[in-house]
C-alpha cells in the first residue's frame, strides 16, 4: 500500500498531509480530550475501586495451602477515566505541535507510529476500566489486560511498518493483533458472566451498555485499518483512515468517560 502511496506522492495524485488540516485536528482534540478529563477530575465523586491479589494461604489445622484474595489497593475510577483521556489529550498536543514535522512525514509514507504509541497506553487504560466495572479485580489480570491490549495497539505499528516497502500485504501482524485483542474481551465476558450467574441476573446495566458499545468501537478501529489495506474507497487515501482513526478515538474515550461518569453517581454497585 505504502509503496503506490508513495509512487502517487511523486506525481502529485496524492495530498501531502502538510497541505492538510491535520495539524489543526490534532490541536482540536487535544482540548476536547483535556477538558474532558479535566470534568472528570473535577466534578467526578470519588468513587474508590478494589484492586486485590491472589496469594499463597495456609491452613496449619490441615497443613495445605490454598489460593487467598486479599486487598492490594483501592483505585480511585474517576482518575483512571481522566488518565487516558488525558493520555489522549498529550499525545495529540504533542503531534500538534513540536512532533507534527515528524508526524506529517511518517503520514505520507503510509503510517503513524505515534498513534499506535498513544493507544498502548489509552486504550489499555480503558480496557482496565472496563474490566474493573466487569468484575475483574485481581491486579495479575488486569495487568495481563492492559498488556494484551497494549500488544494489540503495537502490532498496529508493526502493521505499518512490515507493510511500508512491501508490494503485497503482509497481514500477520494484523492477525496477531486480532487475537491478542480479543482475549481481554473474553476474559471480561468470562467474568461478566459468572457474576450475572451468582446474582440471579442482576447486573448493572450501564455495564454492559459500555462492554458492548466500547467493544463495538474497537472493532471499528480493526475495520478502519482492514479498509486502507483493502484500499476500499476514500480509504485509498491514507488520511482518511488518519482522520476516521482521530474521529473513532474521540467518541470511543467520550463514550467510555461519561458512561462511567453517569454510571458510577446513578447506579452504584
Amino acid at each position: 500500500m505504502s509503496t503506490s502511496n508513495s509512487a502517487a506522492a511523486e506525481t502529485g495524485g496524492r495530498t501531502s498531509a502538510r497541505d492538510t488540516q491535520l495539524r489543526l485536528w490534532n490541536a482540536v482534540m487535544a482540548v476536547l480530550h483535556f477538558l474532558q478529563g479535566a470534568a472528570m477530575v473535577a466534578l467526578a465523586d470519588r468513587v474508590l475501586w478494589p484492586i486485590t491479589r491472589t496469594r499463597y494461604g495456609f491452613d496449619p489445622g490441615t497443613e495445605t495451602i490454598f489460593p487467598e484474595t486479599v486487598s492490594f489497593v483501592d483505585a480511585n475510577l474517576p482518575l483512571l477515566v481522566a488518565g487516558f483521556l488525558f493520555v489522549s489529550a498529550f499525545a495529540h498536543a504533542a503531534i500538534a505541535t513540536v512532533l507534527y514535522d515528524r508526524y506529517v512525514a511518517y503520514l505520507d509514507r503510509g503510517m503513524n507510529p505515534y498513534r499506535w504509541y498513544e493507544y498502548a497506553v489509552s486504550a489499555s487504560l480503558m480496557i482496565v476500566v472496563i474490566g474493573m466495572l466487569a468484575g475483574v479485580w485481581d491486579l495479575g489480570t488486569l495487568t495481563a489486560l492492559f498488556g494484551l491490549v497494549a500488544v494489540m495497539n503495537l502490532c498496529g505499528l508493526l502493521m505499518e511498518r512490515r507493510n511500508e516497502s512491501t508490494d503485497e500485504t503482509d497481514w500477520t501482524p494484523f492477525w496477531v493483533g486480532v487475537v491478542a485483542g480479543v482475549v481481554p474481551w473474553v476474559v471480561i465476558a468470562i467474568t461478566f458472566l459468572g457474576t450475572v450467574t451468582a446474582s440471579n441476573g442482576e447486573f448493572p446495566t450501564f455495564v454492559i451498555y459500555i462492554y458492548v458499545s466500547i467493544f463495538v468501537f474497537f472493532n471499528l478501529f480493526t475495520l478502519n485499518m482492514a479498509l486502507q489495506y483493502r484500499e476500499v474507497s476514500r480509504w485509498k487515501d491514507y488520511l482518511f483512515g488518519e482522520k476516521a482513526y482521530i474521529l473513532l478515538s474521540l467518541v470511543a474515550k467520550s463514550a467510555l468517560a461519561w458512561q462511567v461518569y453517569f454510571g458510577t453517581l446513578n447506579s452504584p454497585i
